[in-house]
């Protein structure tokens, strides 16, 4: 690797920041201005510098894309659904990036109608994204949103099915997605913050009308909360969700009168987390009532929906925590989750019968999938493991007869899932408790610590990291990769003391479990500190800063994508999007203790003068979730201290938002930067 060009520096503008009657210094705290011509031709060099240092592995790049791409099934569809009298599928087309929505009336045999072709659409726009698709009830009508810039702001507009005009109607600054009342006439949305982003009134617009005379209908008016807006399966009730990281709430109206008022199911009380089903003549609640930290499950009647009336369908559990219910006319099926491991269970309402869906690998994620009526038997759910490409399958819960309508296609004729290894393994963190983590590799490898391995995690907001199957992944097997996902706290993986461990004031705990695994897979010679590979995106980016601050010395290269790393400076700074509605998942540096906390393992705070592991950290301009200067003044404080002669990228998309690249071919290239660069450290080409 060529080391002769000399990286940007970035120039140092001293800020005094103080709170706590305490003073940091923030040398970089100008990058944070997007309008300024410095900043932007900044990021330009820097994408200049990774260009040129990265030169050399171009054909390799295109060679990986190419790769990846050649394993995709270009001209793909969707398993089609039937949703009030039409099957609905979204296909591709080859050499198409975006997605065609279409329908077909009655039959599968009937002509097909295309609703969106999102490859018209997104014409003349480097990014392109089409959200919220809602047909009306009589099928007439279909409300969308369009985001051309990344930044998860929609305009929604509407199109009528039968002339296919769009009508005159604009509604800007939404979140996309939008609900249809029962007069076809009615349409219920949501609109955001401007500054900081966050979802917070609920509005009703009326076809063919101004969306400046739309109705305000809620106000969210806690900064803590974002607000959604549904509709139950039965079709009977429109729902708004008012949702922070420990409180729910909801209100709920009859869906054949739109202009009455909605009516408050259970008002908010802090700590208690609930949410409904309706069936019938009752709702279904999901709820960590009376301190079920896994959740139960209740009932109660849909015209006395307080807390008081509601009744125990399913007990909860210390070992067992509920994650979901989907409701059938004659089933009740619950998706549960133990021992790290989901499960799908059918209960039969006449009570007799019960069971388990039988899977039988340790590495792999089952879910429902679009059971969008309550008559029928049928059961969908999708499967899929580390080596098991992801399947749609219909289950006929009475006969228990399985239809496989749909395996995900891996072409290029050299995929074979006998030719892989899938294991789950635990290691011991330093405070005793076991962490499991998820392993795939080719099973001609041997336990020589010469593998090398990329290790990934999450590890916030309660988000469980299912082991997936990926195509682009082989890319990195096939080359003699071995793949762990470290199933860390901060996660639900193992239930919701799994999260509370790892959140707030235990946050560390996180990060030394990844450490932890880390030691563990060197301990147990699949790999090396010299083989070894970490990669972690947004929360998970701010698990990589702290990883390479605490242990640099384990990893051979680390690839952190939009990482949140600058913790006290955003987290005091409520005008940036999503910030005071994060103070329950990492505390509130208002408070003393919180912001010692956040301080002591902040990455950008804790940048020392040490060695650093080679390193590749990506952004988005446009970014709604992580602002871009988070990772471009992390960067240029390790290009002063790191002492050593790794290497250290920063690539911004200077088009995209915190999700990447928009079309489905554009993203894969992204990942062959990725990809390259970890082959590269390693000198493998082949």
């Amino acid at each position: 690797m060529s080391h002769t060009l000399s990286a940007p520096v970035a120039k140092k503008l001293p800020k005094k920041l103080k709170k706590h009657n305490e003073i940091r210094i923030d040398d970089y705290y100008w990058l944070n201005d997007r309008e300024n011509p410095e900043v932007i031709d900044y990021l330009n060099q820097e994408n200049s510098y990774y260009d040129a240092m990265t030169a050399h592995t171009k054909d390799f790049q295109k060679q990986l894309f190419e790769e990846m791409k050649g394993r995709i099934k270009e001209d793909d569809q969707s398993v089609p659904y039937l949703y009030n009298g039409y099957y609905y599928i979204t296909r591709y087309e080859k050499g198409q990036d975006y997605p065609i929505y279409s329908r077909k009336k009655g039959s599968l045999d009937a002509p097909e109608e295309i609703l969106f072709n999102c490859n018209e659409l997104a014409k003349g726009h480097t990014f392109f994204q089409l959200g919220g698709l809602s047909v009306s009830p009589d099928n007439r009508f279909a409300s969308f949103g369009v985001d051309t810039v990344g930044r998860r702001i929609y305009t929604i507009k509407i199109k009528n099915l039968e002339t296919n005009e769009i009508l005159p109607d604009v509604i800007e600054n939404a979140t996309g997605g939008s609900v249809w009342a029962n007069d076809n006439h009615t349409l219920f949305y949501t609109r955001q913050d401007k500054v900081t982003l966050r979802a917070n009134q609920i509005f009703k617009h009326k076809l063919q009308t101004s969306a400046d005379q739309d109705i305000l209908v809620f106000e969210e008016k806690d900064e803590t909360f974002n607000v959604s807006v549904g509709k139950e399966k039965s079709r009977k009730y429109i729902v708004i969700g008012s949702e922070s990281t420990m409180t729910t709430e909801y209100r709920i109206l009859n869906l054949e009168t739109p202009d009455a008022e909605f009516k408050v199911f259970q008002p908010r009380v802090r700590g208690l987390e609930y949410s409904i089903s309706h069936f019938g003549d009752s709702f279904y609640i999901l709820t960590n009532k009376d301190k079920a930290t896994n959740f139960k499950l209740m009932k109660t009647p849909e015209n006395a929906t307080e807390k008081k009336h509601w009744k125990e369908v399913i007990a909860h559990r210390d070992d067992v925590l509920l994650e979901d219910i989907e409701i059938f006319s004659n089933y009740l099926v619950v998706e549960e989750r133990s021992n790290g491991l989901n499960h799908i269970r059918i209960l039969p309402w006449s009570g007799e019968g019960e069971y388990y869906l039988p899977f039988c690998s340790e590495t792999y994620n089952a879910y429902t999938t679009t059971n969008v009526d309550f008559d029928t038997d049928i059961l969908r759910y999708s499967y899929q493991s580390l080596a098991t490409p992801s399947s749609v399958i219909d289950f006929n819960m009475k006969t228990k007869e399985k239809e496989i309508k749909k395996e995900q296609a891996v072409l290029g004729g050299q995929f074979d899932k006998n030719n892989y290894v899938e294991e789950r393994v635990w290691a011991t963190a330093k405070d005793g408790i076991k962490v499991p983590i998820s392993l795939v590799y080719r099973k001609d490898l041997k336990k020589d610590g010469t593998n090398p391995l990329l290790q990934y995690a999450y590890g916030s907001y309660g988000v469980t990291m299912e082991p997936y199957f990926s195509t682009t992944r082989l890319s990195l097997l096939d080359r003699g990769f071995i793949y762990a996902i470290a199933h860390i706290r901060g996660g639900e993986d193992l239930g919701r003391q799994w999260y509370e461990d790892g959140k707030l004031l235990k946050k560390k705990n996180t990060f030394t479990d990844f450490i932890d695994c880390s030691q563990f897979l060197i301990q147990e010679k699949y790999t090396s500190p010299a083989h070894l590979y970490a990669e972690g995106g947004s929360a998970g980016g701010l698990l990589m800063g702290a990883v390479v601050n605490l242990a640099p010395e384990l990893y051979h290269g680390v690839i952190a994508q939009v990482p949140f790393v600058d913790v006290v400076t955003t987290m005091l700074d409520d005008s940036i999007p999503l910030t005071t509605g994060e103070y329950d998942e990492w505390g509130n540096p208002n408070k003393k203790e919180y912001y010692d906390y956040m301080l002591s393992y902040s990455p950008y705070d804790n940048v020392k003068n040490q060695t650093y592991p080679n390193m590749l950290v990506t952004t988005g301009l446009h970014d709604s979730q992580v602002q871009y200067w988070e990772p471009a003044k992390w960067v240029a404080k390790l290009r002063t201290h790191k002492k050593d002669t790794t290497v250290l990228y920063l690539h911004t998309n200077m088009d995209a938002g915190h999700g990447g690249a928009s079309g489905r071919f554009e993203a894969i290239k992204e990942l062959a930067k990725e990809f390259a660069f970890l082959l590269d450290l390693e000198e493998i080409k082949k």
